[in-house]
């Protein structure tokens, strides 16, 4: 998932004297249209009409299906409740946490593991074994082990989160240049200074990809146990006004976790271009 800038693409004159046609213009090409953010507002408004309009004109059963102006009055409704803020709070602390040791640990093993090659073939099956297992698959053992706490919640979220980083980690690291390790090696760099000078450098764009997706799967699995386990937050709260019939609170909810994410993936990818500004790929530098 690249968050590069558009790539300009630029024409050489062609050599093309003799057949008597004009050398075609080596400035870029300007895109036509309007802009992403127009479109995409365009797109969500549009949605908007359609929940608002289809109900009302028997499309779509109203009883299941609010109009986007009950939406959002239960929506006005949450955010003027205490309780609500309260499990949003609860919902981030999860997410910040679990997300927190994933990142750590992630980073931590995935520098050790891929600076030595006799490591990554001792690891390299276990890390294919257990990374697709589904996390919502150790929702049982998690209820098991830690019942409705905050643990169990972090069970899930770290586990999927620490796999997300170490991969990107892993890949970052076997990227490194081999003549700038072995050069770091001759002149006798401690393994701290090779990871800082030589590894981190290389590897840091991948870190902030599994940064960014780390960040977004967190989330899912932080509303997930919540949702499934009980445990206390944006998801607990979804959970209770779905059985409570209040279907109006429950998409209202559900319009909560999607700004969410969406603020999350905003919030990530500012940071990414920050602790980035140096390379290339956010400076629009593109290799020809």
């Amino acid at each position: 998932m690249s968050n590069s800038p558009p790539v300009t693409v630029y024409e050489p004159a062609a050599d093309n004297a003799d057949a008597g046609v004009a050398p075609q213009s080596t400035r870029p090409r300007r895109s036509l249209g309007a802009s992403p953010v127009v479109l995409g507002a365009i797109g969500l408004l549009a949605l908007v009409a359609l929940f608002e309009i289809l109900p009302r004109i028997g499309v779509l059963n109203r009883r299941f299906f609010p109009t986007s102006t009950e939406i959002g009055s239960a929506l006005i409704d949450q955010v003027q409740q205490s309780e609500f803020w309260v499990a949003l709070l609860d919902t981030l602390q999860g997410w910040a946490l679990g997300l927190a040791i994933a990142a750590v640990a992630g980073v931590v093993l995935g520098i050790i593991i891929g600076s030595s090659q006799l490591l990554r073939d001792i690891t390299a099956s276990t890390i294919e074994f257990v990374r697709p297992i589904p996390s919502v698959a150790l929702i049982p053992l998690a209820v098991l082990l830690f019942g409705t706490s905050i643990e169990s919640k972090l069970l899930l979220v770290v586990y999927a989160a620490f796999f997300q980083m170490l991969i990107q980690v892993l890949y970052g690291v076997q990227d490194v240049d081999p003549v700038a390790q072995d050069t770091a090696r001759a002149y006798r760099f401690s393994f701290v200074a090779r990871v800082r000078y030589v590894t981190w450098p290389t590897a840091l764009p991948y870190v902030m990809t599994g940064l960014r997706l780390s960040a977004a799967v967190a989330l899912i699995l932080a509303v997930t146990a919540e949702l499934v386990i009980g445990n206390p937050g944006i998801g607990n709260r979804l959970a209770v006004a779905q059985s409570s019939g209040a279907i109006a609170a429950t998409y209202a909810l559900v319009v909560v976790a999607g700004l969410l994410g969406v603020i999350v993936n905003l919030v990530f990818r500012f940071i990414e271009r920050r602790a980035l500004s140096w390379h290339p790929s956010q400076r629009g530098e593109v290799a020809v």
